[in-house]
């Protein structure tokens, strides 16, 4: 049997002791997935993936990788673990050009030499934008690029798992689709990836399977292809109409309404 990527298990977590903002949420990840957690605003997804990473604390359950406690490891452990989380916001160091951006990374992990060279070598193949431009300041890069950059430093550690925090925020449509085609990439590099989104549409369209959070635990775990091919799911989270063709182009704070009125109809 194989042992999942990321195993979480009725993971409870939040900001202030006794005020969990998720609340028993269970999540498997299988190597070489890429998940899409989903779910209205105030839902607890980016508390879940920061508690995954380290960065909020954990009150209760357990979270595995690879088949290793990493539950309470700090945060700045879990590069060696095989975790690199990439936040939403200030995610590059805006005042140092993009090659010193990943030499620093390089650094932090003590590489030199043949070492160095095995880490960054092969993220400037992947992105060859980068790599071209690498006396740049990342100051001066696009949103894309800049969201671009932030997943080259993430991978210098060399993770295998990926965790990323709404990385289309803020992006054009056109940047999106080239942002979410290079982590099809990274998946095909052997890492991992688990992302919160609030762009359905594109999360739908990368990941494999989706996980819709509601008042901080998973209402539903699924396919990608079934949650659009369901018309009872796709109008209860995902804001489509009943008999619509095609996944709604709305973010997730569209979902507000349909989760929470799923969440009282199981109630019922």
């Amino acid at each position: 049997m194989t042992v999942p990527a990321l195993q979480i298990e009725t993971l409870e977590a939040g900001y202030e002791p006794g005020l969990p903002i998720v609340r028993g949420a269970s999540l498997s990840v299988a190597p070489g997935e890429i998940v899409a957690v989903l779910g209205p605003n105030g839902a607890g997804k980016s508390t879940l993936v920061k508690a995954v990473a380290g960065l909020v604390p954990v009150s209760a359950g357990r979270v595995q990788l690879h088949g290793q406690d990493i539950t309470r490891v700090p945060a700045h452990r879990m590069v060696f673990e095989g975790l690199a989380f990439v936040p939403q916001t200030e995610n590059v160091f805006a005042n140092l050009t993009i090659a010193e951006n990943l030499e620093l990374a390089a650094s932090l992990l003590k590489a030199r030499g043949a070492q160095r060279a095995q880490r960054l070598d092969p993220v400037y193949a992947m992105f060859p934008d980068l790599a071209r431009q690498r006396t740049l300041d990342a100051g001066r890069l696009s949103g894309g690029q800049r969201q671009m950059l932030a997943v080259a430093r993430a991978l210098i550690a060399q993770p295998r798992l990926l965790i990323l925090d709404e990385p289309s925020a803020g992006l054009s449509p056109k940047l999106v689709g080239e942002v979410f085609a290079k982590l099809r990439e990274v998946r095909a590099s052997g890492v991992t990836v688990l992302l919160v989104e609030q762009n359905v549409k594109a999360a739908l369209g990368v990941a494999d399977r989706a996980a819709v959070l509601v008042e901080g635990r998973e209402r539903v775990v699924a396919p990608c292809a079934e949650l659009l091919a369901d018309e009872r799911l796709a109008a209860l989270y995902l804001g489509r109409h009943a008999g619509a063709k095609a996944a709604t182009t709305s973010t997730a704070a569209d979902l507000t309404g349909q989760a929470t009125a799923a969440t009282q109809q199981e109630r019922v």
